[in-house]
């Protein structure tokens, strides 16, 4: 992705490049996770809404802290445009396991983004990056619990199923 660049900047090119892709997979998880959000709360769902609309608001703010980053490094942040997400899933635990496979696919990307700023020694970047390596440990650990849930309750009702999950 070719960006405007100021002089002087404290970022990489290559680095910010790859920050702003993940601005926009940051934003596109926030749009999921509020598709997942609504599905939730249109089923009475109370908990897993509250989740997700918890989740939809911390992707925002992942993407605001790395587009506030760029910026105050001198680099061009850049608005994403954010494709469509899916609204309709099949079950509860389905939109957990893709919440579970979106988190991996963050973690991924953070991955390479500290890994190219490691190998272009930037290291401000990599120092930013660090708090985003330790949030995805968390988040996936999170998702993976709820799913121990759904193993450990069985064939349940869905509401009692609910009940027993985390609002955040």
């Amino acid at each position: 992705m070719k960006t405007a660049i100021r002089r002087q900047m404290t970022i990489h090119t290559e680095v910010m490049d790859l920050l702003n892709e993940q601005i926009a997979l940051e934003m596109h998880a926030s749009a999921a996770y509020l598709a997942m959000a609504s599905w939730c709360d249109q089923r009475e769902l109370v908990n897993s809404k509250a989740f997700f609309y918890k989740q939809a608001e911390e992707e925002r703010g992942h993407a605001m802290k790395i587009f506030e980053f760029i910026n105050e490094a001198g680099g061009a942040a850049i608005s994403p445009a954010v494709p469509v997400v899916n609204n309709e899933f099949e079950s509860l635990r389905a939109i957990f396991e893709t919440s579970l496979d979106q988190e991996i696919h963050v973690t991924q990307s953070i991955y390479k983004c500290f890994k190219k700023a490691r190998s272009v020694d930037d290291f401000a970047s990599e120092v930013f990056l660090q708090w985003f390596v330790s949030e995805q440990v968390e988040e996936e650990d999170t998702v993976r619990s709820i799913l121990d849930i759904f193993d450990l309750m069985g064939d349940m009702p869905l509401k009692m199923i609910d009940e027993r999950l985390p609002t955040a």
